[in-house]
């Protein structure tokens, strides 16, 4: 019976060291990384960043596949953004719907808006990365800037914000591609999910670990395209034209982020689970092209996370059967990690326009989502069929 206790209290000890330790990294985690948007918009306003205070040309490429509605609606509020010199260059990536209409009728009314096509016979593995490099051949300016065709920005101001990063050593600007609220239970875990990973590879590039950006909202230089050979590496995937791209060229003084909330590009979150699920299987499937150092540096943050909640259930039970101090201490340590969660996560939605409030989904897709994401490696396996998956 001794030593059955001997073994017990041994174990209750390295449940809850090993507790404790997950606590550690996991407070580091937000305090460094997703705290990080946060933490560097207060020194943009105490004007302790250094922007650019001319405004170079730029050229926007928005490619389109069967978006016409999307174009009436948003393509207007790009071409009247508030700067000096720009163009927008659209690329009919061979839709069947009425694009090319919606283009020449708006041609008419601005003339900053310029247009290409890839042909609908094109057998490419990627026809958007073939419209993206037709789009950025044909643009007039060193600087671009990438947007989706179903994305609006956040206010008149979005060019400005995201170009003015542009310093003589600045190759690549990250910025944010929000997804709307929704009164929808999918919705909150979709909004979650990205916000969470566009803290991340934020607040990483931010302390000059960038290793991903989103085509939603993504600016670089023309030249750093083509001194990189453009998407050739990644041509035997469908997707990549966005991450895959910063992950290869990102250094550590030639990227950029721009948090402001005029920054910010808005568009709309799938709206069924399978469309949500194949949206998923499709940024996954190229995760595995990351660089060994950025898979390590990504990979920790979820083992700590599954760590912590295996070793709070272990202490907590044990605490049962053994000392109830220790099911108070793995109560107080799984508090003050969702308060850090709550404060850290629910700031970074106020500071983004959105007025959502997390507090018990929260918990709820900071364990769903890990495990949907291992569902997905494991049991759907993007890898093997990433060259299956077609952009939308």
């Amino acid at each position: 019976m001794q030593i059955f206790q001997l073994y017990f209290s041994i174990a209750e000890i390295a449940c809850f060291s090993v507790l404790f330790l997950a606590l550690i990294y996991q407070e580091y985690f937000y305090m460094r990384y997703i705290n990080g948007v946060k933490r560097y918009y207060k020194k943009q306003k105490k004007t302790s960043i250094d922007f650019i205070s001319s405004q170079p040309p730029v050229s926007v490429i928005i490619c389109a596949k069967n978006e016409e509605d999307n174009l009436k609606k948003f393509l207007p509020l790009i071409l009247t953004q508030q700067y000096a010199d720009f163009e927008v260059i659209v690329i009919d990536d061979g839709s069947y719907d009425n694009t090319s209409i919606v283009l020449d009728s708006l041609k008419k009314i601005y003339p900053n808006l310029r247009s290409t096509f890839v042909p609908k016979e094109t057998k490419n593995i990627s026809t958007k990365k073939l419209g993206i490099s037709l789009g950025i051949k044909a643009a007039k300016n060193e600087l671009l800037l990438l947007t989706d065709a179903d994305c609006y920005p956040a206010s008149e101001f979005w060019l400005a914000k995201m170009v003015r990063n542009f310093t003589s050593k600045t190759d690549i600007v990250l910025g944010y591609g929000a997804y709307t609220e929704e009164n929808t239970v999918l919705n909150r875990m979709i909004t979650y999910d990205t916000l969470f990973n566009s803290l991340q590879f934020l607040g990483m590039a931010i302390v000059r670990k960038a290793y991903m950006g989103v085509g939603r909202n993504l600016a670089y230089r023309k030249s750093a395209f083509f001194e990189n050979g453009g998407f050739t590496p990644t041509l035997h995937l469908k997707s990549g034209d966005d991450d895959l791209f910063v992950n290869r060229v990102a250094t550590r003084t030639n990227t950029r982020v721009e948090v402001s909330p005029e920054s910010v590009t808005w568009s709309e979150p799938k709206h069924l689970f399978k469309e949500w699920l194949y949206q998923k299987m499709r940024h996954l499937s190229v995760s595995g092209s990351y660089s060994f150092k950025s898979k390590v540096q990504i990979i920790i943050e979820p083992l700590t996370r599954a760590t912590f909640y295996l070793a709070f259930c272990a202490s907590f039970i044990l605490g049962i059967f053994g000392s109830i101090f220790t099911c108070a201490a793995a109560v107080f340590l799984f508090l003050i990690r969702y308060f850090t969660q709550f404060l850290t996560i629910n700031a970074a939605v106020r500071h983004f326009g959105n007025t959502r409030k997390y507090v018990f989904s929260l918990l709820v897709a900071d364990i769903f989502i890990p495990l949907f994401n291992l569902f997905i490696l494991i049991i759907k396996r993007p890898f093997k069929r990433s060259g299956n998956f077609f952009w939308k």
